[in-house]
């Protein structure tokens, strides 16, 4: 008499959620669960505690928001990359991909899709990253192809491109209202440090005065909003 047959198991792909939003972690979990093949097999909701738990069991996708109290998610993602190179990122951000989608395939992301976009597309986005493709607009991966090739992308459309990821950050939280010393707590530097990011800032983008500063950075906002 023939024995039971065995169920063959079937791979599921586990998925890894960093955002400090309870209810768009929610919305995602119910989402991506129902996706056959994926599981979410956990959350964070800033890089201290996405790190601890991804240090010694890495999951095969992590999404990943870029603004998150305390340290941004391009750190996060240059940091899984060190950890783990085979752990493939993808943001998901509210933010226009015309500047901080380039920032974070440069620092390792797989894709970059937008928060207001329909959940399929999230749906896609990691079925393309797992097939071994990037995932982000047509002007983004021109560019891709442009650091593949060597050869330099064209010019910045906008001087905001020219500052480095940490100035971004200092530069996008001045935009919000933060003062400087909440600023310097938030991103654990100094106030001197974070005035030299200021300083730099300004002299990147031409900026007579912090009021000036502080008007463009409010309008940069409102517009990758």
């Amino acid at each position: 008499m023939p024995g039971p047959k065995k169920v063959k198991k079937i791979k599921r792909t586990r998925i890894f959620l960093v955002d400090d939003h309870p209810l768009v972690r929610e919305g995602l979990i119910q989402c991506l669960q129902q996706e056959p093949g994926f599981t979410v097999c956990g959350y964070a909701s800033n890089v201290k505690e996405a790190l601890r738990a991804l240090r010694t069991d890495p999951p095969d996708v992590v999404i990943v928001d870029i603004a998150l109290p305390g340290r941004d998610g391009l750190e996060l993602i240059k940091d899984l990359q060190a950890l783990h190179s085979t752990c493939l990122c993808i943001v998901l951000s509210m933010f226009e991909e015309t500047l901080y989608a380039e920032r974070a395939l440069r620092a390792g992301a797989h894709g970059y899709v937008m928060k207001h976009e329909p959940p399929e597309n999230l749906i896609q986005a990691i079925h393309q990253v797992l097939a071994g493709n990037i995932v982000a607009g047509a002007v983004i991966m021109q560019r891709a192809l442009q650091w593949n090739a060597h050869r330099p992308p064209a010019q910045p459309e906008e001087p905001e491109r020219e500052l480095t990821d940490r100035e971004l950050e200092v530069y996008r939280l001045i935009g919000l209202g933060r003062q400087r010393h909440a600023i310097a707590k938030q991103l654990g530097i100094s106030v001197k440090t974070f005035e030299a990011h200021r300083a730099n800032i300004r002299g990147k983008l031409g900026l007579d005065s912090a009021g000036t500063l502080l008007l463009r950075a409010a309008s940069f906002v409102r517009d990758k909003a």
